[in-house]
């Protein structure tokens, strides 16, 4: 990733505007066996004490990376209980990223942002509709299958 990925120029400015980097040698102790890495890379999204909330092992393309990492602040606000900022995240992977391979979790995880915010099984159903229409093949289209009932 440091000859395509990292120097790309949306890939910086993502980084610099919206997370703070943190780059480690795949072995370097303790941290490779606190946050379990076998390959590299291995990108990890942490919230401000520590605690992971989202992870890609392997190579990501530029334009896989951005949506991958927004994917990541989505999950660390909904883990949180902050189901507005986690959509918000969510609905800009959807609309700026559509076609990376994190919009079909971004679409399920947003659905159930909106459920959790609302108690409404509408949102849920929706996020089905579209992840079939969408992203039929996707193992979140078949994750959100039962949701098609409600």
């Amino acid at each position: 990733m440091d000859a395509v990925t990292y120097p790309d120029e949306a890939v910086v400015d993502f980084i610099q505007e919206r997370m703070i980097p943190l780059r480690l040698q795949s072995d370097a102790k303790p941290y490779s066996a606190d946050y379990n890495i076998q390959w590299t890379p291995t990108v990890i999204t942490l919230d401000p004490s520590g605690k992971e909330h989202h992870r890609t092992t392997g190579f990501l393309a530029p334009e896989e990376l951005v949506p991958s990492l927004l994917l990541g602040i989505a999950k660390m606000h909904f883990d949180a209980g902050q189901y507005g900022e986690a959509a918000e995240n969510l609905e800009e992977v959807l609309s700026a990223y559509p076609e990376s391979d994190s919009a079909p979790e971004a679409l399920y995880l947003k659905g159930v942002c909106q459920y959790k915010q609302t108690h409404e099984a509408q949102p849920l159903k929706s996020a089905y509709e579209q992840l079939n229409e969408h992203y039929p093949s996707s193992e979140w289209t078949k994750r959100a299958y039962p949701y098609r009932l409600l």
